[in-house]
């Protein structure tokens, strides 16, 4: 099955192709930030070919939901039907008539998107999905259902963990994660987009690996000159994208907003604790929701500690978008991007970005280690001692007896390691050593873009260094 079309992903292909093959009925359950190119996948691999499809519809009623599905049904059908489907379950027990009519070979593949929006308030939606399944789907060998949705933590309440009538039913499930920075530069390249992968990274800082911004970067044109354009245009694609992204995933849309908004002005992150401090939010069910929906759907990552304590675990902003609006559109006068450039507050945003960019992508830094073999865990870390604190944002803690600090630099030339910046790394150390009480050895690892001017510093200092080179690796 071609798919010359679809950037990377190779594992869904994979995947696909694995169910299509199956001896037996598949549900499959997919899900993903909004804008990560869910919908594209899918319809590229199979071709825009199904043999049922439809699309829910953002805040309709049940009427008219149902009334959708009945023009789909009927477009895509041979049978006709002299009333409307009165509820759900009529309307999927004429889907499986529709299906029933199908003459082919191999799998007969039903694709509802947007399925969140489908399940509108009082309606009998996943009663009527239920029963499909149940008593017909899951009794044939040849259907293949997919179901997808950008709200996250409803695909998995509702259908992937369902306490209910889909209990166990979803057989594959498939979280669409971003492109990576590999992944980022195929897709530009196959656009005509001839960017040196210094500029990529810039990009990569504001729009992640979400393939619908991607989508939107013309040719021809400098880093700098598409983030203007993307952003502080009147025009600009993503000028009022902040709006529209959460109230399209969440129905009580202010607190993620908020919480977002609280991790956004902590560039390194902070503790559950420290969220409750700084939005006023109270701790319970609630708040727990709220920070399981937004890492499910891609906002917001968790890291444990090095002393795996729950209450010590660090929650931080890993949406690129996200952190760039809060940034420098939220409340910000800047009109023109290329004004800001080598200022220091432009620099410093680099740097702490750089350092998201290399959490990312952390299998591609082990892998330039070489440790890609060995079990490890990725962990945060802070301390203090006396009067000296220590932070780490990227501690790769390793089963061989070893802990890897990772220093991450974002500099347009081979980067100097100083006696200052050499002083503090000796401290961060020490004081990591002493908090931690760790018996493992410490080795200190830099990921910079260029590599490391080598001098008396770095010959003492460094254990390893990564290039940005080794971050574009695309590992399947």
């Amino acid at each position: 099955m071609s798919t010359s079309n679809l950037v990377g992903r190779q594992k869904f292909k994979e995947r696909f192709l694995k169910l299509l093959r199956s001896k037996k009925s598949e549900f499959l359950a997919v899900y993903g930030r909004r804008r990560v190119g869910k919908t594209f996948l899918i319809k590229e691999f199979f071709h825009y070919e199904f043999d049922f499809f439809i699309t829910g519809m953002a805040n309709a009623t049940t009427a008219q939901q149902l009334f959708n599905f009945d023009t789909e049904l009927s477009r895509q059908s041979n049978l006709t039907y002299d009333s409307p489907s009165k509820n759900w379950l009529v309307a999927f027990q004429r889907l499986r008539e529709h299906l029933e009519s199908r003459k082919k070979q191999g799998k007969l593949v039903v694709f509802i998107d947007e399925l969140p929006w489908m399940d509108t308030h009082g309606s009998d939606f996943l009663m009527g999905l239920e029963h499909f399944w149940n008593t017909w789907a899951t009794h044939r060998v040849d259907i293949l259902l997919i179901v997808c949705g950008s709200a996250a933590s409803w695909m998995l309440t509702e259908v992937i963990n369902s306490t209910g009538g889909l209990h166990n039913r979803v057989t594959a499930q498939m979280k669409i994660e971003p492109f990576c920075l590999g992944e980022t530069e195929e897709m530009l390249i196959g656009k005509g987009c001839h960017l040196d992968r210094y500029q990529i990274i810039q990009l990569y800082m504001c729009l992640g690996g979400i393939p619908y911004y991607l989508d939107a970067i013309e040719p021809g044109k400098s880093a700098p000159q598409i983030i203007q354009e993307l952003f502080f245009e009147k025009s600009g694609l993503l000028r009022n994208e902040f709006q529209n992204l959460y109230r399209a995933l969440f129905k009580r849309h202010e607190i993620y907003e908020k919480v977002v908004e609280v991790l956004s002005s902590k560039t390194y992150g902070i503790s559950r604790n420290e969220i409750i401090k700084n939005s006023a939010l109270n701790s319970g069910g609630t708040l727990s929701k709220v920070l399981a929906d937004l890492e499910e759907s891609g906002f917001i990552s968790s890291y444990p500690s090095l002393d795996g304590k729950q209450k010590n675990t660090i929650y931080r902003l890993t949406d690129y978008f996200t952190s760039f609006y809060f940034r420098f559109l939220q409340k910000s006068k800047i009109s023109n991007w290329l004004h800001l450039i080598d200022q220091p507050r432009h620099r410093v945003w680099q740097g702490f970005m750089f350092e998201q960019v290399s959490i990312d992508h952390v299998q591609q830094i082990k892998k330039a280690l070489g440790i890609s073999g060995i079990q490890a865990e990725l962990a945060a870390w802070r301390g203090s001692t006396g009067d000296r604190t220590a932070q780490i944002d990227i501690l790769i803690d390793r089963r061989d007896h070893v802990i890897t600090i990772c220093e991450c630099k974002f500099s347009l030339d081979n980067f100097t390691i100083s006696k200052d910046y050499a002083d503090s790394l000796r401290s961060k150390i020490a004081v990591f050593k002493e908090v931690s009480k760790t018996k493992k050895a410490v080795h200190l690892a830099l990921i910079s873009t260029y590599g490391v001017r080598q001098n008396s510093y770095s010959n003492l200092l460094i254990t390893n260094e990564v290039k940005m080179d080794a971050l574009f690796d695309i590992i399947v």
